[in-house]
């Protein structure tokens, strides 16, 4: 096998979602159809449009991370650095004990520290200019993250950032695969998202996507006739990737092998053409040599939009048939957590193909012109052992991500 094609693993995965803080928490509550959409409390939502939201329960900062770091960063970051934290944990990787140059970040980002940008703002607005923190500078960017995470750990091999909407956590694990290729240990991937504040709402709000309905069992409803937009949510998954090769010479668990990307831009609208999203997913199969009735399970990207939720269906149903492969969307528990979505359902991909357990979507009520084998309510007990993730983000892009069992 070329080093070109040599099989990347995923060996630690840190996890924070609405419906669970840390890995066992979130699979845990996940697999009981157990949902974190709520009203938002960050923030009183009662004069905006739209006021449910998946917030993360429980998190404290200040018990995860030095003092030191909590003034220069946003909620986002500190998501992230715990997240990184568990990940490496999980991975038995102390950094401390590696070559720093043969460790690197790529995470991606949707909107960077919008709350921390925000009381910069309110700061600017009311004090003065000489009361703007110097940190303000760096915690709203959408580089922050893996910088963060660079500088906390040692890391200073490749490292960078994709910024693709909620295509981007699959972008930045298939460019984390390629720099593990090209020869560097270790990469740390995966997004994480948070931007529930009043700003980062205005802005999440003029996308016109956002559901308006007030019950949380009824507002997020991909595939469903009653689906009018989607409730977004904070938090994802932080993934270490190693080579297949290097994680076995020290013993280390894998979690499954990222074996399979492919990627495309939605051509401009009235010209056409048709959507790219079926394109993305046979790339991503003919990248990991599978073929469609291989795929035990798709997670699907679920816009929650009638429109984008159809031509969803389309593609898979072209790529594999009518209700041929069993559909989850667990981020029906989470809301869209835009970079964060698709690392977290790569996290449930692979705890799938170890469980041999489908997490359920909840509370939809599929719409049978989409002619999709929708998992709903219950969990399905299967033999999972290659799975597909799909993701789009805002603006055209698509991304798949085949993920299969460890040889």
């Amino acid at each position: 096998m070329s080093a070109s094609a040599a099989p990347v693993v995923a060996t630690g995965l840190g996890i924070a979602a609405p419906n669970g803080l840390g890995a066992q928490d979130w699979w845990t509550a996940t697999c009981k159809g157990q949902s974190g959409i709520d009203r938002i409390t960050r923030f009183d939502p009662s004069g905006y449009p739209s006021k449910l939201a998946g917030e993360i329960p429980g998190f404290v900062a200040e018990e995860h991370l030095p003092s030191r770091l909590i003034p220069q960063t946003d909620r986002m970051t500190r998501i992230a650095l715990a997240a990184t934290d568990w990940a490496l944990s999980d991975a038995g990787i102390r950094p401390d004990d590696l070559p720093e140059f043969d460790m690197g970040v790529v995470t991606a980002s949707a909107s960077g520290g919008f709350e921390f940008g925000q009381g910069e703002l309110q700061k600017l607005w009311s004090q003065g200019s000489q009361h703007v923190s110097a940190y303000q500078s760096f915690a709203w960017f959408y580089a922050v993250n893996s910088g963060q995470i660079s500088i906390r750990n040692g890391m200073k091999g490749p490292s960078g950032v994709v910024v693709s909407d909620q295509a981007g956590g699959l972008d930045a694990v298939a460019q984390g695969r390629r720099l593990i290729r090209k020869g560097t240990n270790l990469i740390v991937s995966g997004a994480v998202d948070a931007s529930i504040c009043p700003w980062g709402w205005v802005a999440q709000l003029a996308s016109d996507r956002l559901s308006t309905s007030e019950d949380p069992t009824r507002a997020y409803l991909p595939f469903d006739p009653s689906a009018d937009g989607f409730v977004p949510g904070e938090g994802g998954a932080i993934i270490i990737l190693e080579s297949a090769d290097a994680a076995r010479e020290r013993g280390a668990k894998i979690y499954g092998e990222i074996a399979g990307y492919g990627s495309t831009i939605d051509p401009r609208r009235g010209s056409g053409r048709p959507p790219g999203l079926r394109k993305a997913i046979e790339l991503a199969l003919a990248d990991a040599d599978v073929r469609p009735e291989e795929i035990d399970v798709v997670f699907a990207d679920a816009a929650g939009i009638p429109e984008l939720d159809r031509t969803e269906a389309e593609a898979l149903g072209a790529v594999f048939g009518p209700r041929a492969v069993p559909v989850t969307a667990p981020k029906t528990m989470t809301g869209r957590l835009y970079s964060g979505a698709a690392p977290l359902d790569l996290a449930a991909a692979f705890h799938a193909i170890a469980e041999g357990v489908i997490p359920p979507t909840v509370n939809v009520e599929p719409s049978f012109e989409y002619d999709l084998d929708l998992v709903l309510a219950e969990p399905r007990t299967a033999d999972v052992h290659t799975a597909l993730v799909v993701a789009r983000g805002h603006g055209g892009f698509n991304s798949a991500v085949v993920v299969r069992a460890a040889a």
